[in-house]
C-alpha cells in the first residue's frame, strides 16, 4: 500500500544542520556569482535565530579562504524588535554584523535592517520607505528564514494575513516565551517589533526556511503537511513556486514518511525498523504484540512483513522477545549471571561509570532512579557536571544566599567590603531594565551555588564527593544564553577526565532539544572527545549510553535499554531532583513547557512504562530508557 506523500513543499532532509547550512550556502554563493558574472547586483533577504548562523559562518568562510566578494551583495533583514538600539547586544543589528557583516567586504550602504529607533508617530512611512527600497533593489532574489514555534515567519505572528506587508506588529506571547531567557523574563522581551509582511516574503524569488532540533518538529509537521491557516502563518509558503525547506532528522521527525515511511515507499527492513512497525500499529488498532493477527499487518499496509516473516505470529514473537530484553534491573550489568539476552555485560564487576551531565541537574532529572541503582549495586560512579549551571540561577537566589553570608560573615573568608559590594550591584540589577547580573562575582556565587545543589544530590543518592566533578567548560562561559564556539580547551578538559577514569560505561545527555543548545554542544564536545582518543584500549570495551528526560524521551523503538523503577525509587529521584533549589518552582529557563523538570521526568517515566505494559510485556511503576550510541 503505497500513499502519496503528503508534503505540501519540497523538503530535503539532510544529515545535520551543519551539512545542511554548507548546502545553503553553496546556493547562496552560487547565486551571488551569477549575479555578479552578469554586472547584476544579488539582492539576499535575511534571517536572524539560530537557525542561520552556520549558513553565516560558511559565507564567512567561503570570503576569507576562496574569495567570494560580497560586493555586488544588497541585503533586507526580515525583523527587529521594538524599541531596540543597534548597539544593544539583543538587536538583530549587533547579531547580523557579529555574524556576517564585519567579517565580508560588503558596501555598508547596500545592508538594510529595520530601524528600531524609529518613533512610533513615523513607523507606517518608514515602513513603506522600506518597501520602497526592496522594490527598487529589484526584488528580493532569494529570502531565508526560520520558523518560529507557532509558524511565524520573519514575525508574522499567529493571525497575519497574506497580503500583509513590512509593518510594525505585536509579538505572540509564544515568541516571547522563546526569547525570555535572552531579554532576563519574559516581562523584559520587547512587546512589539518592526518585521517585512508576508506578501514581502512571497514576493522573493527564491525562499529557503532552515529547521533544526526536535523542538521544531511539530511545526514543520503543521506547515508542511495541514492546509493553509492564517493562525500558522508558514503555511502561506505552500504558495510559493521556488520555496524549498532543508531541515535535519530530528525536525523531521513528525513528516508522515518519517513515522510511518512503509506507506510511502519500499524499504530496508532492519530490526530498528521492524520494532518501529509492529509497535505502531500497536497503538494503531489498539493491541499488545502477541494479539495482532495477519489481518492486521494488511489492513495497515505492512503485508511486506509477512512476506518477510510467514506470519504474524513468527514476527510478533520476534519483536516480543526484542523488546523483552531490553528490559533490566541492572544498568551496570548483572554480576555472574547470563548476559547474553541482556544490554549491559556481566562482567567486569564493579565497572567504573561516568554520568556527563550538561547542567549540573540533568543527572537525576534524566536518569536519577538508574543513578541510585548502579551505587546500590555496587559500581564506581562518578558524575561530570560539564558546564557551570550559573545562569540558571535567579539574581534573588543569590541575594538569598548572600544575605545569610551577611549574617555568618565571620565564619566565611569573603570580607565584609566585598560582600556588601555584590549585595548592592545585585539590588541594583534587580531593579532595573537589565535583568540578570552577568557580572563575573555574580556568577562565581552562581556557579557556586548549582556545585553545592549538585553535591547535594550525589550525596543523597550515595555517590561520595570525590566522585563529583565540574568542569566548567569555557564555552558555556559567556555571561549569555549566546555561547561561545566549543573550543580545544573543552574537549582537553572531557579527554582528561575520560584518561583519568577510563570507565566501562559512560552516560551522556541525548536530549538536544533544550531550548538554547547546551545539551548539543556537550554531548559534541564528548563525541569529539571519544574520536580523538578512539585508539585507546580500555574505550574498546565502554558502552556509551545516552539518556533523555529534561526535554524529550526516547520512542519505544529507540531503546536498548529500559531501567524500570519502583515508586520509592521514583520518590528518590523526586527527592535528588529537589535536591537543585535554585531551579525548583520557579525555572529562569523552562522553554515551552511551564511544568517543573521534576514533574516532566515523572510523566515521561511513567508514560514510557505505560507503553511496555500496553504492549503486553511486564507492568512498572516508571521506566528511564536509554539508548546506545
Amino acid at each position: 500500500m503505497i500513499t502519496k506523500i503528503r508534503e505540501k513543499i519540497p523538503v530535503t532532509i539532510v544529515k545535520d544542520s551543519a551539512s545542511g547550512s554548507i548546502k545553503v550556502a553553496k546556493e547562496i554563493a552560487k547565486l551571488i556569482k551569477r549575479k555578479a558574472a552578469q554586472n547584476k547586483n544579488a539582492v539576499l533577504g535575511l534571517a536572524t535565530g539560530s537557525s542561520p548562523i552556520r549558513v553565516y559562518d560558511e559565507l564567512v568562510r567561503m570570503h576569507k579562504e576562496e574569495g567570494l566578494s560580497f560586493k555586488n551583495v544588497i541585503t533586507f533583514n526580515l525583523d527587529e524588535y521594538y524599541p531596540m538600539q543597534p548597539d544593544d547586544h539583543e538587536s538583530y543589528v549587533y547579531f547580523m554584523h557579529h555574524h556576517l557583516f564585519c567579517h565580508i567586504d560588503i558596501d555598508p550602504k547596500n545592508v538594510h535592517i529595520p530601524d528600531g529607533t524609529i518613533p512610533e508617530n513615523e513607523i507606517e512611512d518608514y515602513c513603506t520607505r522600506y518597501e520602497w527600497e526592496i522594490e527598487s533593489a529589484g526584488g528580493i532574489d532569494l529570502q531565508l528564514l526560520g520558523i518560529g514555534r507557532n509558524g511565524h515567519i520573519g514575525f508574522n505572528e499567529p493571525g497575519s494575513q497574506i497580503y500583509s506587508k513590512t509593518r510594525q506588529i505585536t509579538l505572540d506571547i509564544v515568541t516571547k516565551r522563546d526569547a525570555a531567557a535572552a531579554f532576563g523574563g519574559t516581562d523584559r522581551v520587547p512587546k512589539k517589533a518592526i518585521t517585512m509582511g508576508i506578501s514581502t516574503i512571497l514576493n522573493a524569488q527564491r525562499i529557503i526556511l532552515m529547521a533544526w532540533g526536535e523542538h521544531k518538529s511539530d511545526i514543520i509537521n503543521q506547515v508542511v503537511e495541514e492546509e493553509i491557516q492564517d493562525f500558522v502563518p508558514g503555511t502561506y509558503l505552500q504558495k510559493h513556486n521556488n520555496v524549498s525547506f532543508f531541515i535535519d532528522h530530528s525536525a523531521a521527525s513528525q513528516l508522515s514518511r518519517t513515522i510511518v515511511p512503509w506507506l510511502f515507499e519500499k524499504c530496508d527492513w532492519d530490526s530498528r525498523l521492524i520494532r518501529k512497525a509492529v509497535v505502531w500499529l500497536c497503538h494503531t488498532v489498539g493491541k499488545p504484540i502477541l494479539k495482532l493477527t495477519d489481518k492486521d499487518y494488511i489492513d495497515n499496509g505492512l503485508s511486506e512483513l509477512l512476506y518477510i516473516f510467514k506470519s504474524a505470529y513468527d514476527l510478533n514473537i520476534q519483536v516480543f522477545n526484542d523488546l523483552q530484553h531490553t528490559i533490566s534491573g541492572w544498568p551496570g550489568g548483572k554480576p555472574n549471571a547470563d548476559d547474553s539476552q541482556r544490554p549491559e555485560r556481566a562482567l567486569p564487576f564493579p565497572k567504573r561509570v561516568v554520568v556527563f551531565s550538561p547542567h549540573p541537574d540533568d543527572d537525576v532529572i534524566s536518569m536519577g532512579g538508574t543513578l541510585s541503582r548502579l551505587v546500590q549495586q555496587g559500581h564506581n560512579v562518578h558524575v561530570v557536571y560539564q558546564t557551570s549551571g550559573n545562569l540558571a540561577v535567579f539574581d534573588e537566589d543569590v541575594l538569598r544566599y548572600l544575605d545569610f553570608m551577611s549574617e555568618v560573615r565571620k565564619s566565611f573568608s569573603i570580607n565584609e567590603k566585598k560582600l556588601h559590594k555584590s549585595l548592592d550591584l545585585l539590588k541594583f540589577t534587580m531593579n532595573s531594565e537589565h535583568g540578570q547580573s552577568h557580572a563575573p562575582e555574580i556568577a562565581s556565587y552562581k556557579t557556586a551555588i548549582r556545585k553545592v545543589e549538585a553535591k547535594t544530590a550525589c550525596r543523597f543518592i550515595g555517590i561520595q564527593d570525590d566522585h563529583v566533578h565540574f568542569l566548567e567548560m569555557p564555552f558555556y562561559e559567556s555571561g549569555s544564553v549566546k555561547k561561545f564556539d566549543l573550543g580545544d580547551t573543552d574537549i582537553k578538559l572531557i579527554i582528561n577526565i575520560l584518561q583519568d577514569l577510563q570507565p566501562h560505561q559512560i552516560y551522556a545527555a541525548g536530549d538536544l532539544s533544550d531550548p538554547h543548545g547546551t545539551h548539543r554542544i556537550c554531548l559534541n564536545a564528548i563525541q569529539l572527545a571519544l574520536k580523538e582518543i578512539r585508539n585507546e584500549k580500555w574505550l574498546k570495551d565502554c558502552y556509551i549510553w545516552l539518556y533523555r528526560g529534561a526535554w524529550q524521551e526516547w520512542d519505544i523503538h529507540e531503546v536498548d535499554m529500559a531501567v524500570p523503577l519502583s515508586p520509592d525509587e521514583v520518590e528518590v529521584k523526586r527527592r535528588a531532583i529537589f535536591k537543585h533549589q535554585s531551579q525548583k518552582d520557579n525555572m529562569p529557563f523552562p522553554g515551552s513547557d511551564k511544568r517543573e523538570f521534576w514533574l516532566r521526568a515523572e510523566e515521561r517515566n511513567h508514560n514510557t512504562a505505560e507503553i511496555y505494559d500496553k504492549l503486553g510485556l511486564a507492568e512498572y511503576q516508571a521506566m528511564e530508557v536509554f539508548a546506545r550510541m
